[in-house]
């Protein structure tokens, strides 16, 4: 479903600045935090991770990546401890290395500082005739769709334990080509919970996955499928 987003209008805004791309916010794929569950926020912070919603934005292979969803954080990362009324923009460079930007995104006088400096940026710019700051033309880019981009996944998996049913399930992420990176069992017998974290894998081939884990005997059902932010992408 698409639905339009202030989180979305400002992914299209970053990746028009960071790749000099005409990215509107209809190029985003976007996804909101619904599908979000208390027991995925508890299962999160045991594997050592905390849920976001995140904007993400990218360059491969002169494709423009856009996309926000929720977003499995290392509690490590300095985005995880991102709260209330802060926003940050983290940024990865190859001669940069890692930045990010913090700050308030909401309330009355740091909303109010901010349309004020623009306010007075356009005003020198009316009495000077210039056009101010600029990133020069935009050109549009080939989007990137988002069954191509690549990404760490975290899978709820409820089958019954016994013998078999583990070798199946792994088989299954093997055909696609989804390499498994840890596994956790919660509970015993036929109710038992099976936690999956994957190594990088193409948006298609997780998706192909967990299509056919429905349809395998040994799965009575594939839970949250949240993507994971990782090295490992």
């Amino acid at each position: 479903m698409l639905f339009r987003s202030d989180a979305a209008a400002k992914a299209a805004i970053i990746a028009s600045i960071a790749f000099g791309a005409e990215v509107l916010d209809t190029d985003v794929h976007r996804e909101g935090i619904t599908g979000i569950s208390a027991a995925d926020i508890s299962s999160a912070h045991e594997l050592g991770y905390i849920v976001k919603l995140l904007a993400i934005v990218e360059e491969r292979d002169g494709r423009i990546g856009a996309r926000v969803h929720p977003t499995m954080v290392p509690m490590q990362h300095p985005l995880a401890s991102v709260r209330e009324s802060f926003n940050a923009i983290f940024i990865e460079g190859e001669a940069t290395g890692e930045v990010m930007l913090y700050g308030r995104g909401a309330g009355g006088f740091p909303t109010a500082s901010a349309v004020l400096g623009d306010v007075i940026d356009a005003a020198k710019n009316l009495r000077s005739g210039s056009r101010g700051a600029t990133i020069g033309t935009l050109v549009r880019r080939e989007i990137l769709p988002i069954a191509e981009v690549r990404s760490q996944y975290y899978l709820e998996v409820e089958a019954a334990d016994r013998p078999g049913v583990l070798a199946a399930i792994a088989d299954t992420f093997g055909r696609h080509g989804v390499s498994i990176e840890s596994m956790q069992q919660r509970g015993i017998g036929e109710g038992a919970r099976l936690i999956f974290v994957t190594h990088g894998a193409r948006e298609a081939d997780l998706r192909a996955t967990v299509e056919d884990l429905r349809s395998t005997d040994v799965v009575q059902r594939v839970g949250s499928v949240i993507r994971v932010l990782g090295a490992d992408e």
